[in-house]
């Protein structure tokens, strides 16, 4: 697949997502973005870059810590949630640039903390969109990457992508944690610190704010019911009549640039 198609994807499902993935309770919690903020140590002076920022819900929580805030998105429907989020809110430090997250259109260092969270997983090339991030990092500053993480194993890392590409088609691949973490190298940063928490829910509410194309729906139910047997996925799944709930593994790694 080429970028060009791949972006069309991303851009088709995020307008479609964009009411439903920006309100759904598992997103917007608050506990779980108060975790990414400390993780970034802010700073009043600090100037924030969250980058695929979506419907801005990142953005928002560190205005209230921070001289200014920018999100970036490529998709112009969550830039519209995410500017009508800051003004429910008040913010006026904040602000929405709509771009192509693998050329940022900022200088060198013009940020001294940037985020992504929910994103790596999306890209075809997520080690290319790191070192972009890298690039407009002070030295100094701090890069915080936020993601879910698939097992270990690789059958059932495999299982799990073909679940989650089959439940929304822009997904790329799920990086292992080892994976998301020898990024960091990669990318000229040192080891990141890392926090954990669960992505949790029912598959109904996850599928209600999904867009798998006609029929999937069904093929996904099954593989949750199948994984609650024999773990195929390699995530927690707990099914009790009708309900099946999960709870995706998260990752918040954290890492300073170096001076």
């Amino acid at each position: 697949m080429t970028d060009a198609n791949h972006q069309d994807l991303i851009l088709d499902q995020f307008t479609r997502q964009a009411t439903v993935f920006s309100t759904a309770a598992a997103i917007t919690d608050e506990d779980a973005l108060k975790m990414i903020v400390a993780a970034a140590r802010p700073a009043y002076d600090d100037r924030v870059l969250d980058v695929a920022c979506g419907p801005g819900l990142v953005v928002c929580a560190f205005a209230r810590y921070v001289r200014e805030a920018i999100g970036i998105d490529v998709t112009p429907a969550m830039l519209e949630r995410a500017a009508k989020l800051a003004a429910d809110n008040g913010l006026a430090n904040v602000a929405w640039h709509h771009g192509d997250v693998y050329s940022l259109p900022y200088d060198d260092g013009d940020f001294t903390i940037v985020t992504t969270r929910f994103s790596f997983h999306h890209f075809l090339d997520p080690a290319a969109v790191l070192r972009e991030m890298v690039r407009v990092c002070a030295p100094g500053g701090r890069i915080v990457v936020v993601d879910d993480y698939a097992s270990e194993n690789p059958a059932k890392a495999a299982a799990f992508n073909r679940l989650e590409k089959l439940r929304d088609p822009s997904h790329s691949r799920c990086l292992t944690l080892c994976e998301l973490k020898g990024l960091f190298g990669t990318a000229g940063l040192p080891e990141p610190d890392s926090t954990f928490y669960e992505l949790r829910g029912d598959v109904r509410g996850l599928l209600a704010r999904s867009f798998p194309n006609p029929g999937d729906d069904l093929k996904i139910i099954e593989m949750f019911k199948a994984s609650a047997l024999d773990d195929r996925l390699g995530i927690p799944i707990h099914v009790d009549a009708d309900r099946i709930d999960y709870a995706y593994p998260v990752a918040i790694l954290a890492a300073a640039r170096p001076a």
